[in-house]
């Protein structure tokens, strides 16, 4: 769909026709890839592109009261500014989170489909169905994956340098430890996660539509979350 014009806009595969030039109050996105992070990796992650959306369709003046509006009915946290309950419901994996509903509402059989390199959430992304191609994984790499790994190793040596400086608290290095331990973790898992991507990316892995969400679902292993879900098996790379 688009602002610029009623009715649906594009409902083919394989990004085949697509038209950006049908998109010009709200630009869809260059690749149809959307990173979901709980921090602002990116600056077309889902979250920016949620508060660009709302912005362009609803005067400027009134974002902020627009946003509050929303993360109200979100289950804030406490002290919690919207744009954080925003991000945080956005990247949830719980079932108050964003892709739970999504699920949910499709009855199992997404639009949206949700790459996750795993427990960690190091990194994630929606793609939309229609949009992915042979191109999209390889993409989704290149772009976003080696890019997240470089900023994820770059916070890591700045979080050991505030745990090393003799002008932090006791309180205040324990905390850098503590978020230098998890960021660990995420390269990690990233690592694994970029490995498994080229492979899949190699194989230049095509859909057709004709077959359902229930079989193309399956075709990209582990890479994908919710696979039991969607499938009813339990996910296996080959």
């Amino acid at each position: 769909y688009s602002l610029d014009k009623p009715g649906l806009i594009y409902a083919h595969s394989g990004n085949e026709g697509f038209d950006t030039s049908q998109y010009q109050k709200f630009p869809a996105d260059d690749d149809g890839i959307i990173p979901i992070t709980d921090q602002s990796w990116f600056e077309d992650d889902a979250t920016e592109r949620f508060i660009t959306f709302i912005r362009t369709v609803w005067p400027k003046e009134t974002l902020e009261e627009n946003l509050q509006f929303i993360a109200d009915n979100l289950e804030p946290k406490k002290g919690e500014a919207s744009r954080d309950t925003i991000r945080r419901y956005i990247s949830s994996n719980t079932a108050k989170g964003f892709y739970k509903h999504h699920m949910q509402m499709y009855k199992k059989r997404p639009i949206y489909w949700k790459f996750s390199s795993g427990k960690e959430q190091a990194f994630e992304c929606l793609v939309y169905l229609h949009r992915y191609n042979e191109g999209t994984l390889a993409r989704m790499r290149t772009e976003y994956v080696i890019s997240l790994a470089g900023k994820l190793n770059a916070r890591v040596d700045h979080l050991r340098e505030e745990e090393d400086s003799p002008n932090r608290s006791a309180a205040e290095k324990k905390r850098f430890m503590k978020e230098r331990v998890i960021t660990d973790k995420k390269i990690a898992e990233l690592q694994k996660f970029d490995e498994l991507l080229r492979h899949y990316a190699d194989k230049r892995i095509k859909l057709d539509l004709d077959d359902g969400v229930k079989v193309n679902y399956g075709k990209f292993g582990t890479l994908l979350s919710e696979v039991k879900a969607v499938t009813g098996k339990k996910p296996e790379n080959d």
